[in-house]
């Protein structure tokens, strides 16, 4: 039997769409082997399209402050539907910095914000500890910005994955090997060790893997590698996300599930490398106890390294590609978990009425040309 759309990718991105098309009347099946081992198992779940408001980047801000206008909506459907928890936090986020430096790109940011109309506080060395009395009595300063929240990503996932199943998503635990192409169409995926999954549409959703996929057209989607801990015994040490600039450093903390703190990341162009180093640990650590000198007394649960899916001007792929019937949505970079819902709905709307919505035009595939080489890299 033909569904009528095959999701190439089990992550946050692509059971996301899977389930809202699903709730618009679609046969939908989900191919992934390992769905939400990939970047969707690293991510802190940092909803901050705020603090990591970029120069240049105003559409992709627009983007994300409409995905976190959705996320309070989203989350509860996903738990209506699952009768699950996503730990979606919204105790706001923290930015501070330690020293002269780091003060000068707290007000070059802060002023950046200010210019975008977007809300930030900024506060003294005493209000930012009062806000997080965890924090070093070092820290020279911070900016507070109350709507920059956090989910608990592994969560989501797991929720996400209850909610595809009971709208009817198959799901088919099998890699898939390639990409079908008839009379010039996507036709559906092969699957690693034979077989195919026929479809009527194909939502390339595989992350960081999405350009290397036979039969893909070329895409400007490359691997940037992350290495992230996660801690236990944190209970009580820090209320919400804190991200800090230590000596031209970036290193963020993000609690969730209670007593757990994620410690991250760093950002490595090496390809497909997932080889957690001594290097990046100690200086990850490093960092994280210079801004909140508790973390020392906590436990090291896990190292992990994975792929963030880049692209040139780390915004994403959305909707068509150049080749019927293969739709888009990859490329979210350092900001899948954020573009979750946003991504859902606009890939569902083009998938259901063949209209991309006006919200995602920016990010389609024909706004630069790609790089062969680099998106094979």
């Amino acid at each position: 039997m033909t569904a009528d759309v095959v999701v190439a990718g089990g992550g946050l991105i692509g059971l996301s769409t899977a389930w809202r098309a699903a709730q618009r009347g679609l046969s939908v099946t989900v191919v992934d082997d390992a769905a939400g081992s990939g970047a969707s198992a690293a991510a802190a779940g940092m909803l901050a399209p705020v603090t990591e408001a970029g120069y240049a980047e105003e559409p992709l801000l627009r983007l994300g402050l409409a995905s976190l206008q959705r996320w309070p909506g989203f989350a509860a459907d996903v738990e209506r539907a699952s009768g699950l928890p996503v730990g979606l936090r919204t105790a706001g986020t923290l930015v501070v910095g330690f020293d002269d430096d780091d003060v000068r790109e707290l007000d070059a940011l802060h002023a950046f914000q200010r210019e975008l109309g977007l809300a930030a506080e900024r506060l003294t060395p005493r209000a930012t500890r009062a806000r997080e009395p965890s924090l070093t009595p070092r820290v020279r300063g911070g900016l507070f910005v109350a709507g920059d929240h956090s989910v608990d990503g592994r969560a989501l996932h797991a929720a996400l994955l209850v909610a595809a199943r009971a709208a009817g998503v198959a799901v088919v635990p099998a890699r898939v090997a390639a990409l079908l192409v008839d009379g010039g169409r996507a036709a559906g995926v092969g699957l690693a060790g034979g077989g195919e999954v026929p479809a009527g549409a194909v939502v390339l959703a595989l992350g960081a893997h999405s350009a290397g996929l036979p039969g893909v057209p070329p895409l400007p989607v490359r691997p940037v590698k992350g290495q992230i801990l996660r801690l236990a015994g944190a209970a009580g040490l820090l209320e919400g996300t804190v991200r800090a600039l230590v000596r031209g450093r970036h290193v963020y903390l993000v609690p969730y599930a209670g007593d757990r703190l994620v410690v991250g990341a760093t950002t490595e162009d090496r390809g497909f490398d997932a080889t957690v180093t001594a290097g990046a640990v100690h200086e990850l650590l490093h960092d994280a106890i210079e801004v909140v000198p508790g973390v020392s007394e906590l436990e090291l649960a896990e190292t992990l390294a994975r792929w963030r899916p880049g692209t040139a001007d780390n915004a994403p792929l959305l909707g068509p590609s150049g080749l019927p019937g293969l739709v888009l949505a990859t490329g979210h970079h350092r900001n899948g978990v954020l573009l979750t819902p946003v991504t859902a709905e606009v890939v569902t709307e083009f998938l259901v009425t063949g209209e991309l919505p006006a919200l995602a035009a920016p990010f389609t595939a024909d706004r630069s040309a790609p790089d062969p080489m680099r998106s094979r890299s």
